[in-house]
């Protein structure tokens, strides 16, 4: 985590930015494509309108022919109100305003707590002390109530897959069981693409097309706060939506049981919350209460470490070639060899996959690497 001391950038943007806006959400259903976008604003000046676009699906044929889209208001709302965070978090405006629609009070909370804890890392990292009482306040100023959908999903799965092992182990035990599998894939990279051909799921994979508005791209060049967001939730929200579009009841996550320890020790700040069982159920529950009350959402692999999770890749080495868990490689569908990930992953399949093996993955043997060396003395506690 690249660490600096923004805390007085932090008290300056929430001063000259005292307010950001959740102005409206849109869609529209093309003849090839479903396409979402929302309304944001920074004060009066910075605007932001970030787009999404769902190609059209055999799985949605159903639902198309016999609902109205406006029974998914609810759900588009809701994920307009995860993709603020990243659009927020460059002034960390004291105030945010919801137009788009109503939020009671207990939805105000759950929000408040999402935001939270899933920037944590971004506080850590930017030296911000804030409290969870003064960090922002959410008023919600719509009288536009979103009603819960009930309408009955299929007995069938959605299973994100990111490229990397832990989704691979969820869709081959998934398969195992002979279940009635569609994989999900955000921003499909050759990673994803490639683990789902190998599934032998390319001819029914749903794919999302999510991008982020220019405008935040230009404020992070001019130097305004940036850092980690809640990934994990973002998927969670627009996974609800395939979930209703293609009618099917469960969604299947790969997050493994480490997910709930704190990343910095001694405190609650955790890099990967929004994948944690805290978060799961809290959403669960959201999901339950304001959204529908038949989806599913569950991580099939809560139960197993990650040992346990990279004895069970070990076993499906065709898989081997294609995989990726870099995140600095991820646009160039590589490993760089230069990060903890790297190793990570390096370290937790060795004592599984045969060095040469592991070293034909990778490129070269990451225990002989002399930039790796200071990270792994770290981990093994020299």
């Amino acid at each position: 985590m690249a660490i600096q001391d923004n805390s007085t950038l932090f008290h300056k943007l929430r001063k000259q930015y005292p307010t950001f806006t959740y102005h409206a959400y849109h869609y529209n259903l093309e003849e090839d494509k479903l396409i979402i976008s929302f309304d944001f604003s920074i004060g009066e000046t910075i605007t932001f309108r970030p787009t999404t676009v769902i190609p059209r699906h055999v799985a949605f044929q159903d639902f198309f022919e016999n609902k109205s889209l406006s029974s998914l208001e609810n759900i588009i709302f809701q994920i307009g109100m995860i993709e603020l965070i990243s659009y927020w978090k460059c002034t960390c405006s004291p105030k945010v305003f919801i137009k788009a629609g109503h939020l009671d009070e207990n939805a105000i909370k759950w929000w408040q707590k999402i935001y939270y804890h899933g920037l944590g890392e971004f506080f850590y990292c930017n030296h911000i002390r804030t409290s969870f009482d003064k960090f922002v306040e959410i008023v919600s100023e719509s009288d536009k109530q979103h009603e819960l959908e009930n309408f009955t999903l299929n007995n069938e799965f959605l299973v994100p897959i990111g490229g990397g092992k832990d989704s691979v182990v969820s869709l081959e035990l998934l398969k195992a069981q002979k279940q009635d599998i569609t994989p999900l894939i955000i921003n499909p990279r050759g990673a994803s693409l490639s683990c789902v051909e190998i599934g032998g799921y390319s001819d029914v994979y749903i794919p999302i097309y999510r991008s982020i508005d220019k405008n935040l791209l230009d404020l992070n060049a001019k130097n305004f706060l940036n850092g980690h967001t809640p990934f994990s939730a973002m998927l969670a929200f627009y996974s609800v939506l395939i979930a209703l579009l293609s009618q099917k009841k469960h969604i299947a996550l790969s997050n493994e049981s480490s997910a709930n320890e704190a990343t910095i020790k001694g405190s609650d700040i955790n890099h990967q919350y929004s994948k944690s069982f805290d978060f799961e159920a809290d959403f669960r529950q959201y999901v339950n209460t304001y959204i529908n009350k038949d989806v599913n959402y569950f991580s099939y692999l809560r139960p197993l470490n990650e040992m346990q999770i990279a004895l069970l890749f070990s076993q499906f080495s065709d898989y081997f070639p294609v995989f990726k868990s870099c995140n600095v490689g991820s646009k160039t569908d590589s490993w760089c060899c230069r990060c903890p990930k790297c190793l990570f992953t390096f370290i937790i399949l060795s004592p599984f996959v045969q060095p040469k093996v592991l070293e034909n993955i990778f490129g070269e043997n990451l225990f002989n690497n002399t930039f790796l060396i200071p990270i792994l003395k770290e981990l093994i506690g020299e």
